[in-house]
């Protein structure tokens, strides 16, 4: 019964996102305590259960699937940045807001990715492939395309974003990676609580943000929203649309939409208030990650609802078995 509790509870990830966000708006208060060391260390948590439930095996899979975990990861990195900036130019938004936008679309798939493929009873494997490919490469990717993409409107620390994206992502994977080879007591004892509690700090971290920058939210709130909406549904839908016509097969066409889709919002929340002096520049990665979950949420809905009608079998069942992966 406990076991149901905690899947449910993680799968309903984008309601108490939404409801946290709401209420950052009216009572700021409840929220921005948890702020400056509190989100990278909360982060860290959150990259470190994702550690935990990966093993040797997971990248052993790459080797079998490169063609399509290739594509994958090249749309991330290839479609999302510029069409982060392209909506960041095309709305005309202001200098903090399109640096925070075109930051978030440089980040690698966020782990929630995982739930939503599983809950679409899309390729599970392929997504923890993907998101673990190309949470790797963040390291130098993330880094790099925002200099690219966002060095004309302010001056990017470089520097700064590798040593932040080293430290917040890599090393607590590396650590949870090492505990779930050498320490499986620990890691068969915190697995199961995992997904729940980073589903609670990702909730935490989007609604200290959006708390602490209540009044800009509001006042160009308009924008900012279409913004980020526009980047999301694009992502989705080109991700979606590139991979079919690059002959990749409907349910990995799927995958590869949600992995495209979906961001490590998190990561860009750290990154952006770690690097950058003006807190707007992190606004648009906290507004991110509650668009993207609502958004995959209903895709999934839909393409189970489809899957379903043709026959194929519920999750847990003889299908593939729900993924063990915290939500992001």
């Amino acid at each position: 019964m406990f076991q149901i509790f905690l899947k449910w509870a993680t799968f309903a990830f984008p309601l108490w996102a939404l409801a946290a966000s709401v209420l950052a708006l009216y009572r700021p208060a409840v929220f921005t305590w948890f702020t400056g060391l509190f989100i990278t260390l909360g982060l860290g948590a959150i990259m470190l259960s994702m550690g935990l439930t990966l093993e040797v095996d997971d990248f052993r899979r790459v080797a079998r699937r490169p063609r399509l975990i290739a594509l994958g990861v090249a749309l991330q990195y290839g479609v999302m940045p510029l069409l982060g900036w392209t909506v960041a130019w095309a709305l005309e938004l202001p200098a903090p807001l399109a640096v925070g936008l075109i930051l978030v679309s440089c980040c690698p798939g966020g782990v929630a990715s995982n739930v939503i493929s599983y809950i679409a009873l899309a390729d599970v494997p392929l997504s923890v492939s993907m998101t673990a490919v190309s949470t790797l490469l963040a390291a130098v990717m993330t880094p790099v395309l925002t200099v690219v993409y966002a060095s004309s409107r302010v001056d990017v620390p470089a520097a700064g974003l590798l040593i932040d994206t080293v430290q917040v992502v890599i090393l607590p994977i590396v650590l949870g990676l090492t505990l779930r080879r050498y320490a499986r007591r620990v890691t068969d004892w915190a697995l199961p609580v995992a997904p729940l509690a980073a589903v609670l700090l990702i909730t935490i971290i989007v609604a200290s943000i959006i708390g602490a920058n209540r009044e800009d939210i509001l006042q160009s709130g308009g924008r900012m929203i279409a913004a980020v909406f526009v980047l999301h549904v694009g992502g989705f839908l080109l991700g979606y649309g590139l991979a079919l016509l690059l002959r990749s097969g409907i349910l990995s066409a799927r995958t590869i939409s949600v992995e495209v889709g979906m961001q490590n919002s998190g990561l860009g929340v750290v990154l952006a208030t770690q690097n950058f002096p003006d807190p707007l520049v992190a606004v648009p990665s906290a507004i991110s990650s509650l668009f993207h979950s609502l958004i995959g949420s209903v895709l999934a809905g839909w393409w189970r609802a489809s899957r379903l009608k043709g026959g194929a079998p519920e999750p847990g069942g003889a299908g593939a078995p729900p993924p063990e992966v915290p939500t992001i």
